[in-house]
């Protein structure tokens, strides 16, 4: 059984208590590191994306003990998280990944949209995608994520700033039954529901917890502890634990 390590939202500012908050959940995967095939971020990994905050974003996920794959979300910036994350040359074009761990293909998609808060994939990267799910073919598990979820979570603020153009997601992995389901942040709240009759899990804000209509006013719950959703894959059928790490 493939496990997969889901954590997101970072949101590394340089602040000693959220380093010492980020550290401890990578911590927690790397006294699981032998059960634990790959570790998946999916996004807004720095606070304002600039150089010392990706610098200290790679050095902090470069201590993971196991393969680290990782997509920019809409606080990061993609020229320097190119440099410092994916050891790339700056570039402003969606920074989509792809990489195939322990059978399984995971496609690193880039959300972004630069300048904005809310999500969208180009169709260039709905193209790549494509041949990439094709290229491995239908007997290969295939697990898509992206920073922003492409459905309302029954959250205002963050359904306001939610992936848009989703139908042509959801006409694409229609159209691939091998696709097990797909991986997000950008809620910081862990949730499970359907996209494109597939799941979708969101994973828990590592740096904080966004709060639900009826869970008091504002919106940031600062007290609630780090969390990260561990996935299993039994053959094409995806199963997720969430944990909190205190």
């Amino acid at each position: 059984m493939t496990v997969i390590a889901h954590i997101s939202d970072l949101h590394v500012t340089g602040d000693a208590a959220r380093r010492s908050r980020i550290c401890a959940v990578v911590d927690h995967v790397n006294a699981r590191a032998d059960g634990i095939d790959v570790l998946v971020v999916t996004g807004d990994i720095t606070d304002d994306g600039t150089p010392a905050q990706n610098t200290e974003a790679a050095e902090i996920l470069g201590a993971a003990r196991v393969p680290t794959l990782v997509i920019p979300g809409n606080h990061d910036r993609r020229p320097e998280f190119s440099r410092a994350l994916l050891a790339g040359a700056a570039t402003d074009l969606p920074l989509n990944r792809s990489a195939t761990v322990a059978g399984v293909l995971y496609l690193m998609c880039d959300s972004t949209i630069p300048g904005r808060d809310d999500g969208w994939l180009s169709d260039a990267s709905l193209g790549w995608m494509e041949s990439e799910i094709v290229a491995a073919g239908a007997d290969t598990p295939v697990v898509v994520c992206f920073h922003h979820p492409p459905v309302t979570l029954g959250m205002p603020f963050m359904d306001g700033i939610r992936q848009i153009g989703e139908d042509r997601l959801a006409d694409l992995i229609a159209r691939h039954p091998n696709v097990v389901g797909s991986l997000c942040g950008h809620a910081h709240t862990g949730a499970v529901t359907t996209f494109a009759g597939r799941p979708l899990v969101i994973a828990p804000g590592v740096s904080a917890t966004l709060k639900l209509p009826f869970e008091g006013e504002g919106i940031v719950d600062a007290t609630q502890p780090a969390g990260i959703a561990f996935h299993q894959l039994d053959g094409f059928r995806l199963i997720t634990h969430f944990r909190s790490v205190v």
